[in-house]
């Protein structure tokens, strides 16, 4: 009697719900752990890789995982003689090559001819960078200018990397591909390694004589100047972008980009949050107490304030549309959060402090008048609480 097939979830130790990324990193771990190649003689570990690898090659591929959610096993009764795989399992449309590149450097496995070419046209590196900026520019927003170093084609080489008067040579070794390709048979089938030609390093070309300024690479260094155009309401760790104008491509490849990420100075007076900014303003006892008008500091400038009459220290105030500008949308925009801080003299006049004393009188009576016969027995204090 044929021995019963596990279920392909439990072969690769993940959820029925498991994404694509979950099932590649889980067969991922399986393959490492059982290949062959790391268990030599081991028929375990050769059980167990042959059992991963058909798991993987049926809920990697959308339709045949469709299937086995759908009938199990039996979707596949009778599909056997599919050519070179496990027991004959078909594993057409499953793609190893990635986690098998990335594992022993294998290029292409069970005969595909899946690949990419090393001398391709790719986009050019990204050059990062930060800016300090000050609270107000980040606040309001600002433009900038920025120097940094770039790599520009090489004029004497028109970028060729070749000396003058030569030209690079298309690399007999590759053909001008930058890849070469070995085949092999192994259990799996055959297998095609692909590889950067080492002759030419992917490029296809050979230069026999190079380039003096460039050393072969046809592109020199070069300080430029960028002007950058600060949104208002960015803050520090938030990064602009500048499209193109990075490290040059290869192969004829767009240029990257250059990032550019903010760091913003603190404020003497100001706290930002997101985007809100916070202050404290110091009043007077006798505007706490009266009531009166106070200048309060904000990013746009002084604005007036009616304090209220009777105010406690610690009172918080809002001024809303004061705060910062969203650089996403510049209709929307914070508040800005005040805390009046009552202050007390330090250093008083012999009549200032006779005044004080005068009016701490005054308002004690009046603090005990206002109680009148409300006011409640005092509370007998007996251990840690109080009873009447």
């Amino acid at each position: 009697m044929a021995e019963q097939k596990r279920d392909y979830y439990e072969v690769l130790g993940i959820d029925k719900n498991a994404d694509d990324a979950a099932i590649k990193k889980a067969y991922r771990v399986l393959a490492k752990k059982y290949h062959p190649d790391v268990n030599p003689g081991d028929e375990t570990a050769e059980k167990l890789f042959k059992e991963a690898s058909e798991a993987y090659a049926v809920l990697s591929d959308p339709e045949k995982r469709r299937q086995y959610d759908q009938f199990g096993h039996a979707a596949f009764d009778g599909g056997a003689g599919g050519g070179g795989g496990f027991g004959g399992f078909d594993f057409s449309g499953a793609d190893f090559s990635d986690i098998f590149g990335d594992m022993f450097g294998f290029g292409d496995i069970f005969g595909s001819r899946r690949g990419s070419r090393s001398n391709a046209p790719m986009q050019g590196e990204d050059i990062r960078t930060s800016m300090r900026i000050t609270f107000e520019e980040a606040v309001a927003g600002c433009k900038k200018e920025i120097e940094l170093t770039v790599k520009e084609e090489c004029k004497s080489c028109k970028g060729t990397g070749a000396k003058a008067g030569t030209s690079p040579e298309t690399c007999s070794k590759c053909g001008g591909k930058g890849q070469v390709v070995f085949t092999q048979q192994s259990m799996f089938g055959t297998i095609r390694n692909v590889q950067a030609c080492p002759d030419c390093r992917g490029t296809g070309k050979i230069i026999r004589e190079k380039c003096s300024d460039c050393r072969g690479t046809g592109f020199v260094p070069m300080r430029k100047k960028y002007e950058v155009d600060i949104p208002a309401g960015v803050d520090s760790g938030q990064r602009k972008r500048l499209t193109g104008l990075g490290e040059p491509g290869t192969n004829g490849g767009p240029r990257g980009d250059v990032v550019i990420e903010f760091i913003v100075g603190r404020h003497p007076i100001f706290q930002r949050q997101d985007l809100n900014i916070f202050s404290a303003v110091p009043i007077s006892f006798a505007v706490a107490a009266l009531g009166g008008e106070v200048l309060i500091d904000t990013v746009d400038g002084k604005v007036a304030y009616d304090v209220k009459p009777g105010t406690q220290t610690d009172t918080k105030v809002r001024l809303r549309g004061k705060g910062v500008p969203s650089w996403r949308n510049k209709d929307v925009r914070g508040d800005h959060y005040v805390t009046l801080v009552v202050q007390t003299p330090d250093k008083l006049s012999n009549e200032a402090k006779e005044l004080l004393r005068q009016f701490d009188a005054l308002t004690s009576n009046s603090l005990q008048g206002a109680k009148g016969a409300d006011e409640e027995e005092p509370k007998e204090k007996k251990g840690k609480f109080w009873k009447k």
